[in-house]
């Protein structure tokens, strides 16, 4: 009978144990997308329709070989997804933003430290997508700058990359090359996030460089149909071109944001 309690024991501590992934770090930020829309003359009575910003909380869960960026679960103000329609004569703006309803589709970026591969689990237009490819290699330019942020020296990097401007400050004193959304490769955790001048941002309000969490936290994105970055950026351009012919013979505006 001992030897059977010592057996169920065993079994139960195995059990509490599998329920952790290995330590790790958790970062969560603040996304902020700036919402600009170039209208023509005759749509500009739509302006004050259009949302300003969409902002999420996205959080960033690390180990010593991957990284996982994914929403982050205690977004208790979270906004439902947006799909809107706006019409003025023959103009017409429509807006597409994800969310985290019911039944939305939660975005997930995997990145291989190691191999530099991705898999991203993203929704469009109601379908699902393994999104499969390569980290890009960001060409960071390291300045002298250097700062505090809450508690953590940061130093500052910058780049361009697609036409895209790019300003980071990341702290050694988190010696992991990770950062949001697959912007990483600095010798150190980004912190502070900056795009085309404010038009992106991402500020880590949670950072946590040591810490132990669940496995269903760092799950593995799984749901959709396999295809590459080049495949999907086909199937996006394709649909695009659906709905802009689907517009024909007036003004047709259409924003994204995921």
């Amino acid at each position: 009978m001992k030897r059977l309690f010592f057996s169920a024991m065993l079994v139960v501590l195995l059990s509490g144990m599998d329920a952790l992934a290995q330590d790790g770090g958790r970062i969560i930020y603040d996304q902020v997308v700036k919402i600009d829309i170039q209208l023509p003359p005759e749509m500009e009575s739509m302006r004050d329709q259009i949302p300003k910003e969409r902002s999420t909380k996205r959080m960033l869960l690390f180990t010593e070989t991957e990284s996982l960026m994914r929403d982050a679960p205690e977004d208790e103000n979270a906004e439902e997804p947006v799909s809107r329609t706006m019409r003025s004569g023959q103009g017409m703006v429509e807006i597409r933003m994800a969310g985290r309803g019911a039944n939305a589709v939660e975005r997930m970026l995997l990145t291989s430290m190691d191999s530099g591969e991705t898999i991203e689990q993203r929704d469009f237009m109601g379908r699902t997508f393994l999104v499969e490819g390569e980290q890009p290699a960001v060409p960071w330019r390291l300045t002298a700058e250097q700062g505090e942020y809450k508690g953590f020296l940061t130093h500052k990097a910058v780049a361009t990359m697609d036409s895209t401007e790019i300003v980071a400050w990341f702290s050694p004193e988190i010696p992991v090359p990770v950062g949001p959304d697959g912007y990483g490769g600095l010798p150190g955790a980004i912190l502070l996030l900056d795009l085309n001048g404010g038009k992106t941002t991402y500020t880590a309000n949670v950072i946590e460089p040591e810490t132990t969490f669940a496995k269903d936290e760092f799950e593995r994105p799984d749901k959709g149909r396999k295809v590459s970055q080049e495949e999907f950026d086909g199937i996006v351009a394709e649909k695009m071109k659906e709905m802009q012919a689907q517009g024909r013979g007036g003004n047709r505006v259409m924003f994204r944001a995921n």
